[in-house]
């Protein structure tokens, strides 16, 4: 059965990094949209970038020019390089996956994981 598991959340600094990893398994994602979603306490799901079948990036407006995300489909792995941290950006991150070469939009996403928290203090 496939499934996505983050790894790498935790607390950190305003202006800090951290980096989280998503290891996919069960089947190939290569073709694929991959993304990392977020989730602060009392609001809704939002999209925070993705990387799609071409190769190509999309992220918020939030997050560009600070977070960084990469493919390997060599290991069915996505990587979120996040610097510069903002308390606002404060979450639990989750992993997705879309059977669509392209999408920004959740309710594409069918595969997820089980999420990892993040907190940036002030």
């Amino acid at each position: 059965q496939a499934q996505l598991v983050e790894s790498g959340g935790g607390l950190v600094q305003a202006g800090g990094s951290l980096r989280l990893s998503c290891a996919a398994s069960g089947r190939t994602f290569s073709r694929y949209a991959m993304g990392w979603f977020r989730q602060a306490p009392g609001k809704e799901r939002e999209f925070v970038t993705a990387t799609v079948c071409t190769g190509d990036n999309t992220y918020a407006d939030s997050v560009k020019g600070r977070f960084t995300i990469s493919r390997d489909n060599a290991n069915d792995a996505i990587y979120l390089q996040m610097n510069g941290l903002k308390p606002e950006d404060t979450a639990v991150y989750y992993c997705a996956a879309a059977p669509r070469c392209i999408t920004t939009d959740s309710s594409d996403y069918t595969y997820w994981g089980q999420g990892t928290q993040v907190t940036v203090s002030s």
